[in-house]
């Protein structure tokens, strides 16, 4: 509701984390959040969450009208043809949902197999080439995305070497877009000791 009192375009709400809710919790709950009237993307990181919210599931609730995308960071490109294999199941169209990927290292091939684009990482550093390389794998120009990913491959391991965002706020300050790496309690900022790991991904990316 405070995101709509400022008023936001969408949502980015992500499955609630730590208590592991149901598949039927988890379809109750986006479809209470759409319920409220802003447009939803769901945001399925097992990883930090502890809970998965499976194809299948995703496709029950692929009907809402204010239920719009879902931001997928599993890191398994699978996942593109199993949505929308369910969603078809379900009766919707295959594309009734905007499949974003949520795991940089993954991204390319997350739309090559027919995804939609992502929501990155990268990007905070190198915006442009995160945006070239999505209109070449959109385009299925293999050659094009694996020209433009490979300088970014260490970038998208290594801004991950501590918890995100620590690294990659590291990183913005280090090209020299912000004055400071501070991130609020309990998180810290980069340890001395993987500053040079992300240094050298930077270096590779050509943002240094």
């Amino acid at each position: 509701l405070q995101a709509i009192d400022c008023g936001c375009d969408a949502s980015l709400v992500v499955t609630p984390y730590y208590v592991k809710p149901p598949q039927r919790a988890l379809i109750k709950h986006f479809e209470t959040m759409a319920d409220l009237g802003l447009p939803v993307c769901i945001y399925n990181v097992p990883g930090r969450t502890g809970v998965d919210f499976l194809p299948e599931n995703i496709a029950q609730v692929a009907g809402h009208p204010n239920i719009v995308a879902v931001k997928e960071a599993t890191g398994d490109v699978s996942r593109v043809a199993q949505i929308q294999d369910a969603c078809e199941k379900n009766g919707f169209k295959r594309d009734e949902l905007l499949l974003l990927s949520g795991d940089d290292g993954t991204t390319d091939e997350f739309v090559i197999q027919g995804g939609h684009g992502c929501i990155s990482v990268t990007a905070n550093v190198a915006p442009s080439a995160m945006h070239q390389l999505m209109m070449a794998a959109l385009k299925k120009d293999i050659d094009e995305v694996k020209r433009i990913n490979a300088p970014l491959a260490n970038l998208h391991q290594d801004e991950f070497i501590e918890a995100n965002p620590i690294p990659i706020k590291w990183a913005v300050k280090r090209i020299g877009q912000i004055d400071c790496s501070y991130l609020r309690p309990p998180l810290d900022e980069l340890a001395p000791e993987f500053q040079g790991t992300v240094e050298s991904a930077l270096r590779d990316a050509g943002l240094i």
